[in-house]
């Protein structure tokens, strides 16, 4: 993955530029899952700290992938009354950012499942990651886990 320097302040934290998919896309075919560190090289040749959920959802966007899952330790993206949404589209994901029903460090999540939802992938699921088998029960129980971002308005 290639990287630029997102603020100089920051020291050396970057954000995805480009992600050279053809080495992860032989070890999948292969079927091998490979686990994949949140560093990437700068123009510069040095390395930049990318955050993980960023990375993530660059190499799901690259990948052209049908689900990006991100993990985190609430239940989901939630309403004004603290009710999970199960599925949003990116306008609504806008319109919760806006009216400030969504903030903190659920921004930076959204924002990334966001731009994969925008950018080719089927779906993005933040995830709570505190459900035991969070992800076979997302995929395969009865009832997804957390909050869907889908494209589409």
């Amino acid at each position: 993955m290639r990287a630029e320097q997102k603020n100089k302040a920051l020291g050396q934290v970057g954000e995805p530029r480009s992600v050279r998919t053809e080495l992860l896309e032989n070890l999948l075919d292969g079927g091998v899952v490979p686990v994949v560190a949140p560093i990437a090289v700068g123009d510069d040749g040095a390395s930049y700290n990318v955050n993980a959920d960023t990375m993530a959802g660059a190499i799901a966007t690259a990948l052209q992938a049908r689900c990006l899952l991100l993990l985190t330790d609430v239940a989901g993206v939630l309403d004004g009354e603290g009710t999970l949404l199960p599925s949003l589209t990116l306008a609504d994901v806008s319109r919760l950012v806006d009216e400030g029903v969504v903030s903190g460090g659920m921004i930076p999540k959204l924002e990334t499942a966001t731009s994969a939802a925008s950018g080719g992938v089927g779906s993005a699921v933040v995830m709570d990651g505190r459900v035991p088998h969070c992800s076979l029960v997302h995929f395969f129980g009865e009832g997804g886990v957390g909050t869907a971002v889908v494209g589409g308005d």
